[in-house]
């Protein structure tokens, strides 16, 4: 969810770059470029190759100037990070030396009216980071009650999840809803304010957003993706920024590292040696925002930044 110098701020930027420890002459991977904060950033401080990777193709556009700025050294390519093996692969790049990925939408969707993502402001119901596939707007005017209601509880974990698919199939019954207001108006008529301040509409138009553009599936087939192209030592640095994003990366790193349980001593396969792991966990426990970060850029305070490293001792060498 970060953005450029442009009144948008990269979150958590010192705590990547000092995670990443990028170097002279390394090859990395920024699956997620958005304003491009952290490309900069990484390329400011060495002299190194990063490739960059965003399905939005206003993005790849805007960082256009980035890459003018380091010559040769910034390549940006339009795509799905869940593809970063194929992507990279077709550029003749098989081996990184580090991959940042900054999960969510960018603050350029974000305060884009036109791309429907914020209740903030009335535009058209996309939701779409790219420019293919359905819109938000086609899910709330074709899913059965049920499957709407369903997804609002799966990716938004919305307690009223039926109320609001109820209400939401009456509606588009009269009159079909096609504007981020009118969904918001929907749902805030059925769902009480909340004591926090929190908007009634939040975690619906979050769970609309998430299964428009797959985003949970996309992290899964990136984090498998990253650990395929790490190299000797590389590290994978990933800040997510809600509940849902967070426990796939920690599961992942956990089970990547060998912390996950072992089998129960009742289970046969408990019996079998464990393989050594492959990584190394290097936050056991996620790094929060420092409190002055979330003081200046209110969007930071949910900023949860883990990281793991490819251990060289899988390769045959001591770790580093």
């Amino acid at each position: 969810m970060s953005g450029n110098a442009g009144g948008h701020i990269p979150v958590m930027l010192q705590e990547m770059l000092d995670t990443l420890a990028p170097r002279d002459g390394g090859i990395y991977l920024d699956g997620t470029f958005g304003g491009g904060g952290y490309a900069g950033a990484i390329l400011d401080r060495t002299a190194c190759t990063l490739w960059a990777i965003d399905r939005d193709p206003t993005a790849i556009a805007r960082g256009a100037a980035l890459a003018a700025r380091h010559p040769g050294r910034l390549h940006l390519v339009q795509g799905r990070f869940g593809d970063m093996v194929e992507l990279l692969q077709a550029r003749g790049v098989t081996s990184l030396d580090g991959v940042v990925l900054d999960l969510g939408v960018s603050s350029y969707q974000i305060d884009d009216p036109a791309r429907g993502f914020s209740f903030r402001f009335d535009g058209p119901l996309d939701m779409r980071m790219g420019r293919d596939g359905p819109t938000a707007a086609d899910l709330v005017n074709t899913l059965p009650e049920q499957e709407l209601a369903d997804t609002l509880y799966r990716f938004g974990e919305e307690r009223l999840s039926r109320r609001i698919a109820r209400a939401i199939v009456t509606t588009r019954a009269a009159v079909p809803i096609t504007t981020t207001a009118q969904l918001a108006g929907i749902i805030r008529a059925v769902v009480p304010p909340e004591r926090s301040g929190l908007d009634p509409a939040t975690r619906s138009f979050q769970a609309l957003r998430l299964r428009v553009n797959d985003e949970l599936g996309e992290i899964e087939r990136a984090l498998r993706g990253a650990a395929a192209l790490l190299g000797e030592g590389g590290r994978l640095v990933v800040v997510a920024f809600h509940s849902l994003e967070d426990r796939l990366v920690k599961q992942f790193m956990t089970e990547a590292s060998g912390r996950a349980p072992a089998p129960s001593r009742h289970d046969p396969g408990g019996l079998a040696p464990r393989a050594a792991a492959e990584f190394r966990l290097l936050t056991p426990r996620a790094l929060r925002p420092q409190d002055s970060e979330t003081a200046a850029n209110p969007r930071a305070r949910s900023a949860r930044l883990r990281a793991m490293q490819r251990a060289a001792a899988a390769l045959g060498g001591p770790c580093p």
